[in-house]
C-alpha cells in the first residue's frame, strides 16, 4: 500500500496551506504555525503590519525538513512565537526553484553551505538579513547551533529595537545576491574574444578525472552523490580522444553505484545519494530526476560496451519510474520519501530471519544473503541493506554453479523478496508532476528503448508529452511548472523549457514524427522571447514576464540536476541542424562561450555545459535512416539500419528515424531535402563536414560512414 505523503494529524484545525496541492506544504496544513503560502497575501500583510517574514523552504522528501517541522513547527510554544511576530510562510522548492535559488545564494554568502531545510528571515521588502538551514528547537552542543526558539526571540526584538542594522543587513545581501548572478560568466567584451575549442574540454576532462574517487568511484567523500552530468561528459571526452581511463573511471564509479545500497536491488531505481564514501548506506529518498539521468548514463555505457548488466539496469530503473512514478495519464510523478510509518529507510531494510523465512529454499536464501552481504547483525541499525559483496562467478564456483544458474537463483529470490516488500507500507510519495523533471525522464524513457527495442519505453515517453500537452502547455508556446490533483499552475521556468525540449529532441531522435519538433521549435522560440538577456547572451532563471523578486537570477551549475542554460544550449546546437537557422547557432555558442571559461576551471559544476561544449567542438554528424512498413526497426535483433545505429554511442550525431508518411511533413525542414527510401528499401543518409553519403542500404556501409579516420 502507498502510505499517504502529507503526513499530518488532524487534531489542530487546518491552516492556508490546506488549500494547497504541494505534498509538501499539505504536511504543514495543520501545524499550529499560523502558515501562508508565498504569494500576494502575505507579503501585502508582513508589510501592512510591518513585520518581519519567515521564510522556510524545503521539500515532502527531505528528512531534516521532517525533523525540523517535528521539533520546532509542531510545537505550540514555538507555534506561537512565530504567529505573534513573524507573517510564515511556507515554499516548496520544487515548486517554485526560483525563490529557492535566490534564498540559497544568500545562504551560501551568509554560511558557506546551504541545503534544506532552508530557513530565512526577510524584511518586508524580502530583502533577508539572518538565513541558515536546520535548526534544533533548543541550543545544541550535539549540533553545534543555537536553537530555533532563542533566534526566534532574537530576531524578533532585533527587529523592533534595532531597525537600522537589519535594514543594513538586509541591502547587504541584496547588493551581495545582484553581485552573485553576474560572477559566473564571462562579461560580454571577454566572452566575444573566447573561441570554443578542444582545449577547454582538455583541460576540464583531466581536472574532473582528478577529483575523482579512486578506491569507491565518484566524486568527493560523504555524502556522495551520483553527478550524473560529470560522468556523461567524461564518456564524451572518452568518445573525442580515445584514451581508456576516462572509460574506465566511468564504469569503475557505474559499477560501484550499481553493486551499492544506494542502487535498489530488489526494486529498481537509485536514491538520491549515499551518507557514506562507499555507496552503501543511502539516503532513501528516490528522486525522479536522478532516475531520468541514470538512466540515460547506463544506457551509455550499454551502447560503448555491450555488457548485459548495463542493459539490466537501465530497464530494471525505467520499469521501477514505470510502476511507481506514472500517473494513470502518463505524467511522472516527483519523488518518494525516505521515511515510511516514520522510520527512514523502514521500506527497504531486511533482517536475516525475514529474508530466510520469505525464501524457503535454504541454498538460495544462502546465495542470496551470501551475495548482498546480509549477515545477523546487519549493516545498519541492527538490519541490512542489500548491496553486492560476493560476486555472481564465486558464488558458482562455492555452491558448484554454473554462473546462470546462479543468476537464475537469484532472479527468483529476489523476486520473492520483492513479493515481501509489496506488502509493506510504502514510503510516501510527492504526487507533483514538474515539466522540467518530466523532460529529463522522457529522455531516459527514448533511450531506453532505444538500446532495448522495447516499445513500452517509447510509449511511455509518448505518453509523458501527451500529458504535459495536455495538462501544462497552451497554444501559444507558455508552459507551466506544476501539475497536481487536475491543477496546473506556476509559469514554468527556464529548465523548464530546456528540459522539456531535451526530451522532445531525443524521443524525435528515435521516433522522429513532425509534432515532436515542431513543439520543440516552439517552446525554444518562446524561451527565447521570455528568458534571453540580449546583453549578456544567456538565459535568465525566470520569464520577463514573471513575479517580480529581490533579484533575476541566472543560473549556470549543472549539480544534481543541469542548468538550462547548459541544456538550452544543447537543444539550440540540435535545432540549428534541423532548421538551418542561423539565430539558433549563434545563441547556442554565445551561452557556451559565457559558460566556457568557469567549465574548463571548475569542471566539476559544468558538466552539462562541457557535454554541449563537446557536441559543438566535435561537429555533429548527421544520421537520417527512412524506415518502411516492412523494416524491422523496432526490433533490436541488430538486423536493420536502425537497430544497428541504436546499438552505437554517438553522442554527437543528429538523428532522425522517418517513416515515410511523417518524410512528407518534414521536408520543410532543410535537414530532410531530398531524402527519401530507395526501392522501397530502408535507407540511410550521413552528412558530416558540409557533405552528405550516397544512400546506405547496408549496416557495413553506414558503419564505414561512422567510422572516425
Amino acid at each position: 500500500m502507498q502510505q499517504e505523503s502529507t503526513g499530518h494529524s488532524k487534531k489542530s484545525k487546518s491552516n492556508r496551506l490546506a488549500k494547497e496541492t504541494s505534498p509538501y506544504l499539505l504536511q504543514h496544513a495543520y501545524n499550529p504555525v499560523d502558515w501562508y503560502p508565498w504569494g500576494e497575501e502575505a507579503l501585502q500583510k508582513a508589510k501592512h503590519e510591518d513585520r518581519p517574514i519567515f521564510l522556510s523552504i524545503g521539500y515532502s522528501a527531505c528528512h531534516w525538513c521532517h525533523v525540523m517541522a517535528h521539533e520546532s513547527f509542531e510545537d505550540n510554544e514555538v507555534a506561537k512565537i512565530m504567529n505573534e511576530n513573524f507573517i510564515n510562510i511556507k515554499v516548496d522548492r520544487e515548486e517554485r526553484p526560483d525563490l529557492d535559488d535566490i534564498y540559497q545564494r544568500a545562504c551560501q554568502l551568509a554560511s558557506g553551505t546551504g541545503g534544506w531545510p532552508l530557513s530565512v528571515f526577510l524584511t518586508p521588502d524580502q530583502k533577508p538579513f539572518y538565513v541558515g538551514t536546520y535548526f534544533p528547537k533548543d541550543n545544541s552542543s550535539h549540533y553545534n547551533m543555537p536553537g530555533f526558539r532563542n533566534i526566534l526571540l532574537q530576531l524578533a526584538d532585533a527587529y523592533k529595537n534595532k531597525k537600522d542594522e537589519i535594514g543594513a543587513a538586509g541591502s547587504e545581501f541584496t547588493h551581495a545576491l545582484s553581485q552573485t548572478a553576474t560572477d559566473l560568466v564571462m562579461r560580454t567584451e571577454i566572452t566575444e574574444k573566447t573561441s570554443l575549442e578542444r582545449s577547454i574540454l582538455d583541460e576540464a576532462a583531466v581536472g574532473l578525472l582528478q577529483m575523482g574517487d579512486r578506491i569507491y568511484g565518484g566524486f568527493g567523500h560523504a555524502p556522495k552523490f551520483p553527478n550524473t552530468s560529470n560522468l556523461m561528459f567524461l564518456l564524451r571526452y572518452y568518445d573525442i580522444s580515445g584514451i581508456n581511463r576516462f572509460l574506465d573511471f566511468v564504469i569503475f564509479t557505474a559499477d560501484k553505484m550499481a553493486e551499492g545500497g544506494i542502487h535498489d536491488h530488489v526494486g529498481g531505481g537509485f536514491a538520491r545519494y549515499a551518507t557514506d564514501q562507499k555507496w552503501l548506506i543511502p539516503h532513501f529518498e528516490k528522486m525522479l530526476y536522478d532516475n531520468a539521468l541514470l538512466s540515460q548514463m547506463y544506457a551509455e555505457l550499454y551502447q560503448i560496451t555491450k555488457a548485459e548488466p548495463y542493459m539490466q539496469i537501465t530497464r530494471k530503473t525505467l520499469d521501477y519510474v514505470i510502476r511507481e512514478m506514472t500517473h494513470p495519464d502518463g505524467g511522472f510523478y516527483s519523488a518518494q520519501d525516505a521515511d515510511s510509518e516514520g522510520e527512514e529507510g523502514k521500506f527497504y531494510l531486511w533482517k536475516k530471519k525475514e529474508i530466510e523465512s520469505v525464501i524457503d529454499d535454504e541454498i538460495a536464501a544462502n546465495i542470496l544473503c551470501e551475495h548482498y552481504g546480509v549477515t545477523q547483525g546487519g549493516n545498519f541499525e541492527g538490519k541490512n541493506i542489500l548491496n553486492v559483496r560476493v560476486p555472481i562467478t564465486s558464488l558458482a564456483k562455492n555452491y558448484n554453479k554454473t554462473p546462470e544458474q546462479v543468476a537464475q537463483i537469484l532472479r527468483d529470490a529476489s523476486a520473492k523478496l520483492f513479493a515481501a516488500r509489496e506488502e509493506r507500507v510504502k514510503p510516501g510519495r510527492d504526487e507533483k508532476i514538474l515539466t522540467s523533471w518530466n523532460g529529463l525522464m522522457i529522455s531516459g524513457f527514448a533511450k531506453g528503448y532505444v538500446i532495448s527495442g522495447d516499445t513500452k519505453y517509447l510509449q511511455a515517453a509518448k505518453n509523458a508529452v501527451e500529458f504535459i500537452e495536455n495538462k501544462l502547455a497552451s497554444i501559444d508556446g507558455r508552459l507551466r511548472r506544476t501539475f497536481k490533483d487536475g491543477q496546473s499552475k506556476l509559469n514554468a521556468y527556464v529548465e523548464d523549457y530546456a528540459f522539456y525540449v531535451s526530451g522532445l529532441l531525443d524521443l524525435f531522435a528515435t521516433n522522429s514524427k513532425q509534432e515532436y519538433l515542431d513543439k520543440s521549435i516552439m517552446y525554444t522560440d518562446f524561451m527565447l522571447q521570455h528568458f534571453w538577456d540580449e546583453k549578456e547572451g544567456n538565459l535568465f532563471f525566470t520569464s520577463d514576464d514573471h513575479e517580480q523578486l529581490i533579484s533575476r537570477t541566472k543560473n549556470f551549475y549543472d549539480l544534481a540536476i543541469p542548468s538550462g542554460n547548459s541544456m538550452a544550449a544543447s537543444n539550440l546546437l540540435r535545432l540549428y541542424h534541423y532548421t538551418q537557422n542561423n539565430s539558433y547557432l549563434d545563441r547556442a555558442v554565445r551561452i557556451m562561450k559565457a559558460g566556457s571559461r568557469s567549465a574548463a576551471e571548475n569542471p566539476f559544476g559544468f558538466g552539462q555545459m562541457l557535454n554541449s561544449i563537446y557536441l559543438y567542438v566535435k561537429k555533429p554528424v548527421e544520421v537520417t535512416v527512412i524506415v518502411t512498413d516492412n523494416s524491422s526497426s523496432n526490433t533490436n535483433n541488430g538486423s536493420s539500419l536502425v537497430a544497428w545505429l541504436n546499438r552505437q554511442f554517438l553522442p554527437h550525431s543528429i538523428i532522425s528515424i522517418v517513416h515515410p508518411s511523417e518524410l512528407a511533413k518534414l521536408q520543410r525542414y532543410p535537414y530532410f531535402k531530398e531524402r527519401e527510401a530507395e526501392g522501397g528499401q530502408e535507407t540511410a543518409f550521413v552528412c558530416k563536414n558540409y557533405t552528405c553519403s550516397l544512400p546506405i542500404k547496408s549496416i557495413e556501409e553506414l558503419e564505414r560512414q561512422l567510422t572516425p579516420y
